[in-house]
């Protein structure tokens, strides 16, 4: 199929792409930036740069069988400004309508249209069980959602062959981003505990069954409502005590609703309501969910996390086969072109004349001033799918860093998955666990500009 996403670079974009990729599905995405999303996203697509103001490019429709439509302004993140709320609401009410509109003018052999929505619709329902088919709740989120998905009514009523089938997205749970991710910093240094009374309903679902659930949305899912949550919602006490326990850290006391108020404002409405939604529609449309209890996702994305362990996994798809890109790789000097100039980074020299496993390799870097020597170890050597290299002698307890280079499309897609541990342990974490991490994120975010300037095109 040929497929086109709005919200390629989220984080259920990026997955649900990925998939659709791998499967040999043709994408095409709207995105605010193109040479941002082009290093951004782990697929091979064609990209057009649009946002909620401009109409939609006829071109971008050409030859479509399907949309999913992920775009809007993140709602968790910042404060509920009166500006920041204005966004959320356009980029969704308007995105949505333009999009219609171009579907209904240049789409004539569209298939479906999987809409992305949010659970926010049905408001703060303290216990209550809901369902698709509850009524609509009350506030900021529940009013956004209810003109979100009117702006579908047009497709509905002039092009009824087209399926559109709607998730409602709880939230998400993944390692890298969303809701989990901001958590983690906290519970690490065993600072964080129930928020308010802890009895509030949390409607979770793992990154994997969410992308699984477009999937199945776009494959067979009927024109209707699907909940985007897990089977077994749980309080926020529930959940908090499962997270301390994936990470084996102590559960602190709990964050009293004034000071969530005052640290969040209007937007502590979404971290103190209480949500209950079950999956009866999405069970009913023949969705089986891999993770159906909060434990065993938790388990499944923290739990590498014990031992005060940092994991981060960077993406991305160059238009050039894994052959071509190993060479570059083969020589260490190579590695002085792709690291930011901050670290002062220099290969001394390695142990063998070609490398390969067991392979040493000792450099010479600055980190905050101070200079270093390091030494790693290749310990895996694949060509050309993969090398791992472990740090020996360096400032890490644990530096484990896998490349993998995946044949996807007419090019690769590279994968740095680093697991990494500070020194001192909760000690070092306070100290510097966030310091290290922003400058790990900003070493890879300038390795991946220096790959798409070096084979970034075809």
């Amino acid at each position: 199929m040929r497929i086109l996403i709005t919200g390629a670079t989220g984080l259920i974009g990026r997955e649900l792409g990925k998939r659709l990729a791998r499967r040999g599905d043709v994408l095409v995405c709207l995105v605010r930036d193109v040479d941002t999303a082009r290093r951004k996203l782990p697929f091979p697509a064609t990209l057009h740069a649009w946002d909620h103001t401009r109409a939609v490019p006829a071109e971008a429709l050409r030859g479509v069988d399907a949309v999913i439509h992920l775009a809007g302004e993140p709602v968790a993140e910042g404060r509920w400004t009166a500006a920041k709320k204005a966004l959320i609401l356009d980029s969704r009410v308007q995105g949505t309508r333009r999009l219609v509109e171009a579907v209904l003018a240049h789409g004539r052999g569209l298939a479906a249209f999987v809409h992305g929505s949010a659970s926010g619709y049905y408001g703060d329902r303290g216990d209550e069980r809901l369902t698709a088919e509850s009524s609509k709740g009350e506030g900021f989120l529940a009013d956004v959602v209810e003109q979100w998905e009117a702006e579908l009514q047009p497709l509905l009523e002039h092009r009824p062959e087209v399926r559109v089938p709607v998730v409602r997205t709880g939230i998400v749970l993944a390692r890298d981003g969303g809701a989990l991710a901001e958590m983690l910093p906290l519970f690490r240094l065993s600072a964080a505990g129930r928020l308010g009374s802890g009895r509030q309903w949390m409607s979770w679902i793992h990154l994997d069954d969410i992308v699984g659930l477009f999937m199945h949305a776009l494959d067979s899912a009927d024109t209707g409502l699907l909940e985007g949550t897990a089977p077994r919602p749980v309080t926020n006490a529930e959940f908090t005590m499962a997270l301390a326990r994936a990470l084996g850290v102590i559960e602190n006391l709990p964050a009293p609703p004034p000071a969530i108020r005052l640290m969040f404002g209007e937007k502590a409405a979404i971290v103190l309501g209480s949500t209950r939604l079950e999956p009866a529609a999405t069970r009913a449309s023949g969705y089986r969910f891999r993770f159906a209890t909060v434990q065993d996702a938790l388990a499944d994305l923290v739990s590498p996390l014990r031992d005060g362990t940092y994991l981060r996994v960077w993406e991305q798809w160059v238009p050039q086969p894994p052959e071509r890109l190993w060479p570059f790789f083969c020589d260490a000097h190579n590695l002085e072109s792709i690291t930011p100039p901050f670290l002062n980074f220099r290969v001394l020299g390695q142990s063998s004349r070609e490398i390969g496993a067991g392979t040493l390799i000792d450099y010479r870097l600055r980190l905050d001033g101070l200079p270093i020597r390091w030494q790693s170890r290749i310990d895996a050597w694949d060509p050309p799918r993969s090398f791992v290299d472990l740090q020996v002698r360096g400032p890490y307890r644990l530096w484990h860093h896998t490349h993998d280079f995946e044949p996807l499309g007419a090019g690769t897609l590279m994968r740095d998955t680093v697991r990494y541990r500070l020194p001192a342990g909760w000690l070092g974490n306070l100290a510097a666990g966030r310091r290290v991490a922003d400058r790990v994120e900003r070493i890879f975010d300038f390795r991946a500009r220096r790959i798409d300037e070096l084979f970034g095109r075809p």
